[in-house]
């Protein structure tokens, strides 16, 4: 009985299965209808979907258009508004009434919803972001002046030749526009407080920007870019502006200074038969027409000495130096010094004279006697500028230092000293290339043991004189000169002396500066004889004295690099091939007949 039974079970199932003839499976009555139901419904959306009219594909905007061409297709569209003249993408003159940065001071009490129609404001300025909300509201982020301000455009506020659409509808990212418009703030539904703002009522064209500039929110940060394209830099980031606005301030009360004490601004040639007032390589260049090699000037002392003979008792120069030397964080191949000399001075006044001068700058610039400096390294150093400033003695710090007794000063310059020096690196595990001249040894020790201590800044003083052929000879210790050198975070600012007036003693230094050129030192400087002769009219008792202007923006704006506190600095050559806007649109040269300098 249980045999038959449990036979049975399975044929009634399979009686009750149906045959599915789409996939030849036999299912269950409820699982068929399922799936026919299932197919009936796929059928019908098919067919709705093969008879529903193409789908519109979504337009990008002009703006997206042309940020995703190669090469950009702007510059053919600026092309045919240079032609058309519809409107003018260059206008010679839009006339600007006020100042952005007083517009936000005078308004800035504006309350949400208040305007002012009967104020004209007329701006320049650069647009940074644009946005739309439909088609008859526009705003704008544009800068100025380094400040930055919204600008709402409606349409019912539109004035002027151009309608709303035409004014608006080619301005991108980066243009530079005029705005005719008046001053309120906004008054938004979401939130308590609105903007402050110009709401306008022209907007014109002023000059197009043919580049796309960098998003937002990934910036302008590539150090090598940022240095080739400093324009884009000072575009894109604040801080780069800010840094050169603070070298300008800084340049600006040094003249300030110096005219407030009677000093006399000059200038002096930059090219010269002669490279002198300084130890360093020069840059050769060629006159033509009188077929003969100059010397770009490695330094304008010299000069400054001369005018000082002639009875200018107190001249100044803030000019550029050109040096052909290593590139590296602090060096450039042409950099900016201050030089003044000061008739009746000696290096003590000149000591006194920099810590006033530079501690000013300090507060002047950033408001305080304390700054902060940090190194590529990551180190922070706190430097406090107020004077007094720490005063060490070369030649004691290096016996210090070294645990050696030096010879005197009156020999540092022999050969028995050379050998000395020698011995001294050696035991101090220091390297100085060769030459290992007397003055180039000294030096590399001084960086080794006094400079690598100089935080706050520090006058190293009374140098060996065979270091320094310009200053004038100790009046107490034999073989030194007085000379101070000012270092601030182990980096050298300030170089000072008393001027050497003896004609007789400055021949002898510049002979021992031709022999060192002899020992392959070809920084030494070479024998002036017009300079000589000068000082054999007589040079008064003088303090000289020379900064760089790079060096110290660099501290002021916490920049470890020259090459961020100059506008240019000198780049390798950039190889790539780019072509221009000018090459994109086929705009075809125009002949030009060249004019003799006159």
């Amino acid at each position: 009985m249980a045999d038959s039974s449990s036979s049975a079970a399975p044929a009634d199932q399979v009686q009750n299965l149906h045959l599915d003839e789409v996939t030849g499976e036999r299912v269950s009555k409820s699982e068929l209808k399922k799936r026919q139901k299932q197919r009936e419904m796929e059928q019908k959306k098919a067919a709705k979907a093969a008879n529903a009219p193409p789908k519109a594909e979504k337009q990008a905007s002009a703006e997206e258009e042309e940020s995703n061409l190669t090469p950009n297709i702007r510059s053919k569209k600026i092309q045919k508004l240079r032609h058309s003249k519809a409107p003018n993408p260059y206008p010679h003159k839009f006339q600007v009434n006020t100042d952005l940065r007083d517009f936000l001071k005078k308004y800035e009490s504006t309350k949400s919803g208040e305007h002012d129609k009967s104020v004209e404001v007329r701006i320049g300025a650069r647009i940074y972001t644009k946005r739309a909300s439909g088609t008859k509201l526009r705003f704008y982020d544009v800068r100025a002046e380094g400040v930055k301000v919204q600008v709402m455009c409606q349409s019912q506020e539109a004035t002027g030749d151009v309608p709303f659409e035409e004014q608006h509808d080619h301005l991108r990212r980066g243009d530079i526009i005029g705005i005719i418009g008046y001053p309120g703030r906004t008054k938004p539904k979401n939130r308590d407080e609105g903007e402050l703002s110009i709401f306008a009522k022209e907007v014109i064209l002023l000059s197009p920007c043919l580049h796309q500039l960098p998003g937002e929110y990934y910036g302008f940060k590539d150090q090598e870019q940022r240095h080739r394209q400093r324009y884009l830099d000072l575009i894109m980031n604040e801080r780069t502006r800010k840094v050169f606005l603070t070298r300008s301030k800084m340049i600006t009360y040094i003249r300030k200074y110096f005219d407030e004490r009677d000093f006399v601004e000059v200038e002096t040639p930059m090219m010269n038969a002669i490279a002198g007032g300084a130890t360093a390589k020069p840059f050769v260049t060629h006159h033509n027409d009188l077929d003969m090699n100059l010397f770009m000037r490695v330094a304008p002392e010299l000069y400054l000495k001369m005018l000082v003979v002639g009875g200018l008792e107190r001249v100044y120069e803030i000019g550029r130096q050109f040096r052909n030397e290593g590139i590296d964080l602090t060096h450039n191949p042409e950099f900016t010094t201050c030089e003044f000399y000061q008739s009746f001075a000696d290096v003590n006044d000149i000591m006194d004279l920099t810590e006033d001068l530079v501690s000013g700058i300090v507060k002047n610039v950033t408001g305080s006697y304390e700054t902060k400096f940090h190194t590529q390294h990551g180190e922070e150093y706190v430097v406090n500028w107020e004077k007094p400033w720490k005063r060490v003695d070369m030649i004691p710090a290096l016996e210090e230092a070294c645990g050696e007794q030096f010879p005197p000063g009156d020999e540092l310059h022999t050969d028995k000293t050379n050998e000395f020096l020698k011995g001294i690196l050696k035991k101090m595990h220091v390297e100085c290339t060769p030459p290992q001249t007397n003055a180039r040894m000294l030096d590399k020790l001084v960086g080794e043991f006094i400079e690598e201590k100089c935080v706050n800044p520090t006058f190293i003083t009374n140098h060996p004189q065979m270091m320094s052929p310009l200053a004038k000879y100790h009046r107490s210790k034999p073989g030194l000169c007085e000379r101070f050198e000012a270092f601030v975070c182990k980096k050298e600012i300030v170089n000072a002396y008393t001027e050497l007036n003896d004609p007789f003693d400055q021949r002898m230094r510049f002979e021992e500066q031709a022999r060192q050129k002899d020992q392959g030192d070809d920084e030494a400087q070479m024998i002036d004889e017009n300079f000589c002769t000068s000082l054999e009219f007589g040079l008064p008792p003088t303090g000289g004295w020379g900064m760089g202007i790079d060096r110290l923006v660099m501290f002021l704006t916490d920049n470890y690099s020259i090459k961020e506190v100059l506008a240019f600095p000198f780049m390798r050559d950039d190889q790539k091939d780019k072509k221009l806007a000018a090459e994109i649109a086929d705009v075809e040269p125009v002949p030009e007949e060249g004019i003799p300098h006159k």
